[in-house]
């Protein structure tokens, strides 16, 4: 049991889409799953944070100033950036690319680290309830 619950929570910390299935497919409870997937998110949230700080800072340390091109198209990230700010960011990109990466966006947006852990924890709480509760309701009609 302690190894199904390991392998939730290690899924988790990187990748909940892949913790919740993992979890059902263990036979779980679903409060069981919802529980392990978010303190799973919530590491891998805590860890893409600060080590993604320390990480950015100690590659600054290597890095010469460069002029930054501008591109002609701004991407996703920038667009849901420039519209919605740190909380689409936060938000918008934990459900849809997960924590880790949003994190390391906002890192590279410069972004609080305390305001990025904050919404994308409640973003990986939001996701985890929102997965969890299709994952139990889609069995039930099965």
């Amino acid at each position: 049991m302690i190894y199904k619950i390991l392998t939730v929570i290690g899924l988790a910390t990187f990748e909940i889409y892949a913790a919740i299935p993992a979890g059902f497919a263990f036979k779980l409870n679903p409060i069981a799953i919802f529980s392990y997937s978010l303190l799973g998110g919530l590491i891998g949230v805590f860890v893409a944070a600060y080590l993604g700080d320390i990480i950015k800072k100690w590659i600054s340390t290597f890095r010469k100033n460069k002029v930054e091109k501008v591109a002609k198209e701004p991407g996703f990230a920038l667009k849901i950036w420039q519209k919605y700010g740190v909380v689409g960011l936060g938000l918008l990109g934990t459900m849809t690319v997960g924590a880790p990466i949003s994190i390391g966006i906002g890192v590279g947006f410069n972004v609080p680290t305390n305001k990025m852990v904050f919404w994308c924890s409640l973003g990986v709480l939001l996701r985890c309830g929102l997965f969890t509760a299709i994952g139990y309701f889609g069995l039930q009609l099965i």
